[in-house]
């Protein structure tokens, strides 16, 4: 892809698959018909078959020159729809499962995504769900996690779901299950997991950074407009977010993302463009420009 340091290799860490299912869950929830969910969001409805969606982001993301991403089943059940995404491309998309640890059924349907063989990886949305990544039950998934080698990747930070604001649902989310320290004790206990933190903590920035600073198995995706940065106690903007990321974390643990998710804007270049230059004016040069928009991630979800 083009770049300011010249044609670069690009990976997105950080997109949301949202099927038909999910469409079909978010239309229950508002007591809708499926179909007026489209021009209610003015967005484009997927096939109910997962297989085509996956072929239009395989052709959205080779529009932009994108070689690989991971795909965020974006709603608890709907890890088939992935996983069927994964199937369909395995040398295009990594999966990524949403677990509620507070779900009788959880550990059920963890072992059920990562028996598949298409599923790399599991998001925990704790303010979303409202539990504490240290509970007990979160402890049982992650032993499944560590047994398959599955990568774990933990909201933190300010929460807010477009689509739900788009259709006026409730958003009862509890942001005291926020912080990153929070995942300390935990990341300390899993050695060998490998954990993801997005948009750099979405506004608890320090902590994330505190956070990588002492668990070499903790990561940061870059994903979104990061808009938390007005949050800062002092205004800064992407190069400096970049540049204390850098000092802390140093170019091998940062993931690109977009959070792109919905058509038809489809691939969200704009993120790409923003990142790409504040990166290259914060001074970073070409080979880690390879490892944080590409090559990390494909490491990160290498087998152990």
């Amino acid at each position: 892809m083009e770049s300011p340091w010249g044609d670069l290799p690009v990976a997105d860490a950080h997109v949301h698959f949202f099927s038909h299912h999910f469409f079909e869950t978010l239309a229950g929830q508002v007591a809708a018909q499926l179909e007026s969910l489209g021009p209610a969001l003015g967005w484009q409805l997927p096939a109910e078959d997962p297989n085509e969606l996956a072929e239009f982001w395989v052709r959205e993301l080779d529009r932009h020159g994108v070689s690989r991403a991971a795909l965020i089943a974006s709603m608890p059940g709907d890890h088939q729809s992935v996983a069927a995404a994964v199937s369909r491309f395995p040398r295009r998309f990594y999966g990524y499962v949403m677990v509620n640890p507070l779900a009788p059924d959880a550990s059920a349907v963890v072992q059920e995504a990562l028996s598949t063989g298409h599923v790399h990886g599991l998001c925990f949305f704790p303010a979303m769900h409202c539990y504490s990544i240290q509970d007990e039950r979160v402890s049982a998934l992650l032993d499944s996690a560590a047994q398959s080698g599955a990568v774990v990747f933990v909201h933190c930070g300010i929460l807010s779901v477009g689509v739900r604001r788009k259709l006026n649902l409730p958003s009862l989310f509890d942001m005291r299950f926020s912080n990153p320290i929070e995942l300390h004790a935990v990341a300390m206990r899993y050695p060998q997991l490998r954990f993801v933190i997005p948009h750099f903590g979405a506004g608890y920035f320090r902590e994330a950074l505190m956070l990588c600073d002492l668990c070499p198995n903790v990561w940061l995706d870059t994903s979104s407009s990061n808009s938390w940065m007005r949050y800062e106690s002092t205004q800064v903007d992407l190069r400096e977010v970049f540049r204390r990321a850098l000092n802390v974390v140093g170019p091998g643990r940062l993931l690109f993302g977009t959070d792109s998710s919905f058509f038809p804007r489809g691939w969200n270049a704009q993120v790409y463009e923003a990142q790409s230059k504040a990166l290259y004016e914060a001074g970073l040069k070409a080979d880690a420009a390879q490892l944080i928009f590409h090559d990390n991630l494909v490491k990160l979800f290498a087998p152990a």
